[in-house]
């Protein structure tokens, strides 16, 4: 067996750099706009537009990608999203610095694609396991080293920017001299919203309220921080620590998931974060103490979705998962967009502390609903083996589910690989609905997917087509 890390050093090289460019810009414009003491609302629009631009970009970038090519559309995408960048030393125009944040989020959504289908169709069967993880784990760790660069520049000036161009155009270059082949067009999986919210709706609303806490706390958390006092490195430092915290608990919470019920677990995540958050909000600034309660929260908060992503996969069948995978993106964009406007409203009534007064608020809301729905149905089977870590932002794109290897391969090739009719293979991708009140507890067993962070971004269902078109579409996926 060939070592995933040197197969793929290319790949994993440009996602580093990808990912300490984006962590450091969202840091960056954080700290930048706390200093130029602009109003809240306006640096909780900026992640909005971020994560608007990564739902708007998983449209995009398949169709860019289908007809430019792989390399030409990362190379493409990373111009843009490095100009975008350097256009904030540019403009100080606010609304200009919100578009621009809204095509950073287009770009690098464009940017996840291209590398995350690579690594899935060049990775082997028995190798997925380990090529996802070191793909999330080289995330992780451009994200650290992205929100520890700031302290480089406490000053907070140009440079941060110029490093950022730099890595954004760096990141060209491992991926355009790789000798890997180029993977086969992909397309999207259909979207049924309401279908999927009621076979999982426990899980998609985890998610919906878990996204915006993880968006407020991204894009408003640096700014938090400012405005307690501490300097840019210190600021990095609380980030960082955050972060660390994330990656270290995903092994430890995914055995336990595997020992209890992950409906449960999600519920008493909410009772200790809701907590936490409420503590941190009441009280004052300590340099241990916020240290050590920040790093707290990363363990609770960033887990909430991956743990959610599990349980959703839990309640769908094998052939379902690529469609689920849509909804979550979408579930998971339009959270994560609105949390920071909501939570930056809120830090300019009522204080810098209703940041996480406003998370603790999502989840007392999120644990009620969540023992509302519970109450009328069944719990989940739990299963050994389904629980995968997530990138560190939380980002990824909508193929990532692709390289999870509890997926099925054959599955996926079906529902994202094009066939001689595409517009009608479309429309033979349905599921039959199943009520989440009379699901059987034995259903989940070793179907469940793990922890994926792959999201995939779909076309609308359309008209249903006759036998004989249904017939003919078999017939061409046979072909193929």
């Amino acid at each position: 067996m060939t070592n995933p890390l040197r197969t793929f050093a290319s790949l994993y090289s440009t996602t580093l750099l990808m990912v300490l460019a984006g962590g450091l810009l969202t840091t960056y414009l954080g700290l930048r706009l706390s200093v130029m003491n602009v109003p809240q609302i306006w640096i909780g629009g900026m992640m909005s537009a971020y994560y608007v631009g990564l739902v708007a970009g998983s449209k995009i970038g398949h169709r860019l990608i289908a007809q430019v090519g792989h390399i030409r559309a990362f190379v493409a995408s990373a111009g843009i999203v490095a100009a975008s960048a350097l256009g904030h030393a540019l403009v100080d125009e606010l609304a200009v610095w919100l578009l621009l944040r809204l095509v950073v989020g287009m770009g690098m959504m464009c940017q996840y694609m291209v590398l995350e289908s690579w690594l899935n169709e060049q990775a082997e069967s028995n190798q997925r396991g380990t090529v996802f993880a070191s793909y999330m784990i080289v995330s992780y760790f451009g994200l650290i080293l992205g929100q520890g660069a700031i302290s480089i520049f406490p000053e907070l000036g140009l440079e941060p920017l110029l490093l950022i161009a730099i890595c954004f155009s760096l990141c060209i270059v491992p991926i355009s001299l790789t000798r890997r082949l180029h993977p086969a067009p992909l397309v999207p999986a259909p979207l049924k919203i309401a279908y999927y919210w009621k076979k999982a709706p426990q899980a998609l609303t985890t998610i919906a309220i878990g996204s915006m806490i993880v968006g407020s706390f991204y894009g408003l958390a640096p700014a938090y921080a400012s405005n307690l006092g501490l300097p840019p490195e210190k600021v990095a430092t609380y980030m960082t620590a955050t972060i660390l915290a994330g990656l270290l608990a995903q092994w430890p919470m995914g055995k336990l998931s595997d020992i209890m019920s992950r409906s449960r677990l999600i519920r008493i995540n909410c009772i200790l974060l809701g907590i936490l958050a409420l503590a941190i909000a009441l009280t004052p600034y300590h340099p241990v103490i916020s240290l050590v309660m920040t790093f707290l929260f990363g363990i609770l908060g960033f887990t909430f979705y991956p743990l959610a992503t599990a349980l959703a996969n839990s309640r769908v069948e094998q052939n379902e998962r690529v469609g689920l995978s849509a909804t979550i993106l979408l579930t998971f964009g339009l959270g994560a967009s609105i949390g920071p406007l909501i939570a930056s409203t809120l830090m300019q009534w009522f204080g810098n502390n209703m940041l996480y007064g406003f998370m603790s608020a999502c989840t007392l809301i999120l644990f009620v609903r969540l023992r509302y729905v519970h109450s009328q149905q069944k719990v989940e089977t739990n299963v050994t083996q389904d629980y995968i870590m997530a990138t560190g932002d939380l980002v990824s794109s909508p193929l990532a589910a692709a390289l999870d290897p509890r997926v099925d391969v054959e599955s996926i090739q079906e529902h994202m690989t094009p066939s001689a009719n595409l517009d009608e293979s479309e429309h033979d991708l349905g599921a039959d609905g199943v009520d989440d009140d009379i699901i059987d507890d034995n259903d989940s067993d070793e179907e469940q997917l793990a922890f994926s962070f792959d999201i995939e971004q779909a076309e609308p269902e359309a008209a249903q087509i006759d036998e004989t078109d249904s017939n003919q579409v078999n017939l061409d996926k046979a072909m193929t």
